[in-house]
């Protein structure tokens, strides 16, 4: 008897990807049979979609194909389905290695239910157990160099829980676009060349001088302990004839207040591959050279002594000033110019994550850049939401010009990494939050990403055990070994993990990660309940319980590795 798996797992496409592709066979054989006619040329031609269905006893998956193409091919959705539903049964009978499935059923009014083999599932337990690092690795889009650009806070002072959101944001999407197979390059954006620098030059001078701090300085702690770095030298200079102390200062005070958001970033675990200065953009030509593109083009115009540039041309509510009457360019100007400057690096695509705030920059930064001649859909904003702190149910407030703020270094200090990293990743970014500090704390079940990293902490106890008395998990399945309903259960949940991984991808968000990870981890602790794993008497069946728990810590471990938390051995 042969074996029906003939390729290696790790080759094999996410299971919901070979389901998609069997359908698709078998609507085309029953076409090339006769069973189903043919689309008209003028009618379009529907997806094969498939999804988890509501209720799992309906299946392990489902697709309605048949209702989409009842219209075009002027048939009863349960015809229909029935009669790809015979063509899968035949592919089950006679080509098992090809097919994935065990068995396909029909549902009113014509849903198509399929049921996963224990072939493909111990295949894929395999591919899982060989290749562990490669597991939940995708590619759904064609690969793309993708610029992302995030947090990007002023360097007025050091980073807070507030303005710290695009962090997590901004981590998260990159570290998912790159399980999808995207190049992604990291990319900080410093206002270094605005007026608030000056303001918080004037901040420390006041100080200085014993002066008090302008009304539009900034009053926090931190001011005094730039003014307690401040060496002699930078002083003596600030105060030469001729020079602006407030902006020779600020320039100085700036650099010191970067240091400190690389150092609290580099502590959070956000990388980045690019640090732009705003400045540089202007001391390079890149905003002249912009601005010069968009007049050769005929987008921009003079008027009142000032440089404008006819945004509504391009269905804006009205035009936009890019150099003003006095000469001096806009912020917007700056914006234009990093526009031209990123897509001169030879980027695909640019997304840019900004507050909500910045809701009215959207769309005059893509008008410009379709009236320079590139793609407006390659540049892309993602606009995420505001973040409520909660402590004992009451909000913490924060400004940080006045000084009331809390740092993410000291939100870090008392939550940690890990629980910071989990609640931000399991809301979507436009999705407003309230963070509960006291929750986050917390080292119990109540805690989702404790109780996540406990099970895979459970799991690593559980191998180490067996090792001692000699038991290891087999390096491959029998698939007979996958019908007991504990079994049936974790190895559906394992390697649903693709699909989880694909759907982030496409939607750009993680809370369905995190989502999935705690059902993983339930699944699992039902698992171990239900399923004695370590049974020196029953060696064989303990080995493959081993390596069904071998595979649920790898995938948990790869869930929790893709939103840069850690996996603990021990807790």
């Amino acid at each position: 008897m042969t074996d029906a798996r003939p390729e290696p797992a790790a080759a094999q496409p996410p299971i919901r990807s070979q389901v998609r592709t069997a359908v698709a066979r078998a609507w085309a054989r029953a076409f090339m049979s006769g069973n189903l006619p043919q689309i008209e040329r003028d009618q379009p031609v529907p997806a094969v979609e498939v999804e988890r269905p509501a209720n799992p006893e309906h299946g392990d998956l489902a697709t309605n194909l048949a209702m989409k193409l009842a219209k075009p091919l002027r048939r009863a959705p349960i015809q229909i389905a029935q009669a790809i539903a015979d063509e899968l049964a035949w592919e089950i009978a006679n080509a098992p290695a090809q097919s994935p499935l065990a068995s396909a059923s029909v549902a009113a009014p014509g849903f198509l239910n399929v049921r996963v083999s224990n072939a493909t599932l111990a295949r894929t337990l395999d591919g899982i157990l060989a290749a562990p690092a490669d597991w939940g690795r995708i590619s759904v889009v064609r690969p793309r160099q993708v610029n992302v650009e995030f947090v990007s806070a002023n360097p007025t002072g050091p980073l807070t829980i507030g303005n710290a959101r695009g962090a997590f944001v901004g981590d998260l999407l990159c570290r998912v676009l790159e399980a999808g197979g995207q190049r992604v390059t990291r990319e900080y954006y410093f206002n270094d060349a605005g007026g608030q620098i000056r303001n918080l030059g004037a901040s420390v001078v006041a100080l200085k001088r014993g002066e008090p701090i302008p009304e539009d300085g900034y009053h926090g702690d931190y001011v005094e302990d730039l003014l307690a770095q401040l060496p002699d030298p930078v002083w003596a200079a600030a105060n030469e004839p001729g020079v602006d102390a407030a902006d020779a200062i600020g320039q100085w005070a700036a650099r010191q207040v970067r240091g400190g958001i690389e150092a609290s970033l580099t502590h959070l675990g956000v990388r980045f591959d690019v640090w732009k200065s705003e400045a540089s953009l202007h001391a390079d030509g890149w905003v002249g050279r912009a601005i010069e593109k968009l007049r050769e083009r005929g987008h921009v115009y003079e008027k009142d002594g000032a440089i404008w540039f006819a945004s509504t041309a391009f269905g804006d509510d009205k035009d936009r000033v890019i150099i003003r009457s006095n000469g001096e360019p806009t912020y917007f100007a700056a914006d234009i110019g990093y526009v031209a400057e990123k897509f001169s690096r030879g980027y695909d695509h640019l997304i840019y994550i900004w507050g909500a705030d910045h809701h009215g920059t959207v769309a005059r930064v893509r008008n410009a850049a379709e009236a320079m001649g590139f793609d407006q859909q390659a540049v892309q904003m993602l606009l995420y939401s505001w973040v409520r702190f909660v402590r004992d149910g009451v909000e913490v407030s924060m400004s940080k010009r006045a000084g009331n703020f809390i740092t993410l270094d000291e939100l870090l200090a008392e939550v940690g990494v890990d629980a910071a990293r989990w609640f931000f990743a399991s809301r979507g970014a436009t999705s407003a939050i309230d963070f509960d500090i006291e929750l986050a704390k917390k080292q119990s079940a109540e805690n989702p990403v404790y109780y996540v990293q406990y099970a895979h902490a459970r799991i690593a106890s559980i191998l180490r055990k067996a090792a001692e008395v000699g038991l290891t998990p087999a390096a491959t399945l029998d698939p007979a070994a996958l019908e007991g309903a504990p079994e049936a259960a974790l190895v559906r949940s394992i390697v649903r993990y693709p699909e989880v991984v694909e759907d982030a991808v496409l939607v750009e968000e993680t809370h369905g990660i995190t989502a999935y990870a705690t059902e993983l981890a339930t699944t699992f602790h039902a698992f171990y309940r239900d399923a004695r794993v370590i049974e020196e008497s029953e060696p064989d069946r303990s080995r493959a319980r081993l390596a069904l728990a071998e595979a649920a810590r790898v995938t948990l471990a790869s869930a929790l590795g893709l939103l840069g938390i850690s996996a603990p051995d021990r807790m």
